[in-house]
């Protein structure tokens, strides 16, 4: 074989290679599953608004791995975000919040592969919980075991008339490992959060709202627009006091009053040398809308 045949039998093997990868990797491409989990930080005077918006629509925005991976980046991102100061949780697909964990790949799991899932999973809402700004989950259609659970981790629940809720676990002989048994009892009371799980019946939008389950009860469709009205009124406020509200609150309920004074006191304690609280006077003194910066 010639040098020049040589070297064109190794261009065209080359090209060859070159376009197999490339079209391996458009294939890689085009069949990677889309983000299920979407951050959207709001701009203009609705600043400092972020939206997490679930996006499954092939399993009702059931929580899969990947999904649960999207949270965690989602909401790592929003802690170290010093722009967030409110944080609404919605659903991009129609008619659905989320239908809970997903039980068909849970099927494949090994007992110590969903105690690490449950767990990861606890994991994920007590850190939503523990966010140090007001979150607020708008929900319409179904929010069903793990997707009550999520919900139940933010500080309000906004609905549609549309919504659905229950905790169905124990009619697969397990319980709401994710943080279910302990927030739904805190938020209803022993006697409801029992009969809930007891029963693992599902309730409708009117029923959560009597029980003290939701905030606001709204007509269907509405629950994002009401829950953005709400996350405009509270952007407004000082975010620093916010902060120390909703710290006040959340540890305060864990403790004796007496404790819980004293805690509200420390937190009273760290506004009053604040550029924010000195803005708010002025505003208040100028009749105009105070311009807060966090600091």
């Amino acid at each position: 074989m010639s040098f020049v045949k040589y070297l064109r039998r190794d261009s065209l093997l080359s090209l060859s290679r070159s376009c197999m990868l490339q079209t391996c990797r458009t294939l890689i491409i085009e069949t990677a599953p889309p983000e299920s989990v979407k951050l959207n930080r709001l701009s203009g005077s609705d600043s400092g608004i972020v939206e997490v918006n679930l996006d499954r629509p092939v399993a009702k925005n059931a929580i899969n791995k990947e999904m649960l991976k999207g949270l965690q980046n989602t909401f790592e991102t929003i802690q170290k975000d010093s722009s967030a100061r409110v944080v609404m949780i919605t659903s991009l697909v129609p008619g659905v919040f989320c239908a809970g964990a997903d039980l068909k790949e849970r099927r494949t799991m090994s007992p110590s592969e969903v105690h690490t899932y449950v767990n990861s999973l606890r994991y994920m809402f007590s850190f939503i919980e523990a966010l140090s700004i007001p979150t607020i989950a708008a929900i319409e259609g179904v929010a069903l075991g793990g997707g009550l659970e999520m919900a139940l981790s933010c500080d309000l629940r906004i609905c549609g008339e549309n919504a659905v809720f229950g905790l169905p676990e124990t009619g697969l002989a397990v319980i709401p490992g994710a943080g279910g048994t302990q927030r739904l009892t805190r938020l209803v009371g022993r006697s409801v959060s029992k009969e809930l799980i007891f029963t693992g019946r599902k309730i409708d939008a009117v029923e959560a709202a009597k029980k003290g389950l939701v905030n606001f009860c709204v007509t269907a469709g509405e629950a994002h627009k009401k829950a953005m009205e709400v996350a405009q009124q509270i952007n407004e406020k000082g975010p620093m006091a916010i902060k120390m509200a909703k710290k006040a609150i959340d540890e305060g309920i864990e403790t004796n009053m007496a404790s819980g004074l004293e805690l509200e006191e420390m937190c009273y304690q760290k506004l009053l040398n604040t550029q924010d609280r000195l803005e708010g006077l002025a505003a208040f003194a100028e009749k105009r809308k105070p311009l807060y910066t966090g600091k």
